[in-house]
């Protein structure tokens, strides 16, 4: 049984537009390279045809994981999601030692954005907090030492 990737809706929609312009606009252009490139003869020693076929590989390389991913994606809209648990697509706030107040929601490991409060549920802080609820303390190894924080808020947005 193939292991299924968690992502939000946007997340699904963000690799699948990707997925577009890969196919659409990128492959199109490496392979115009790749001809233009091989019209300047001898490709030994033609920097610019082995710079387009290294670019082409990673195009492709780059298709073929955003096609599996969305294969085995499970899609989650959070806003059909209620209570008071932590799991995938929570928005939860915490309070840490010093009385600071952040918010993060769970999401998909592509979707990850700490500047936008996003982390992936595969992040420390995600997995101490998944099946935690409101009120609970928990705590986090990072590389700095551990770090404590108490649950705020449990929120499906």
């Amino acid at each position: 049984m193939t292991e299924k990737v968690p992502m939000l809706k946007a997340g699904h929609e963000a690799l699948e537009a990707e997925l577009k312009n890969l196919k659409s606009v990128e492959r199109p252009a490496v392979v115009q390279a790749i001809e233009e490139a091989r019209a300047h003869g001898d490709l030994s020693e033609n920097a610019e045809y082995h710079a387009a076929k290294e670019k082409q590989g990673h195009i492709e390389g780059r298709i073929l994981e955003i096609e599996g991913k969305l294969s085995r994606a499970q899609v989650i809209d959070p806003s059909t999601l209620s209570g008071d648990r932590i799991v995938f697509g929570a928005t939860v706030t915490l309070i840490d030692e010093d009385d600071k107040t952040v918010k993060y929601q769970i999401v998909g490991a592509d979707e990850g954005d700490v500047k936008e409060g996003r982390i992936s549920y595969q992040s420390p802080i995600a997995r101490a907090m998944i099946g935690k609820s409101t009120g609970a303390e928990i705590e986090v190894k990072t590389p700095g030492g551990e770090r404590y924080y108490e649950i705020e808020k449990v929120e499906y947005i």
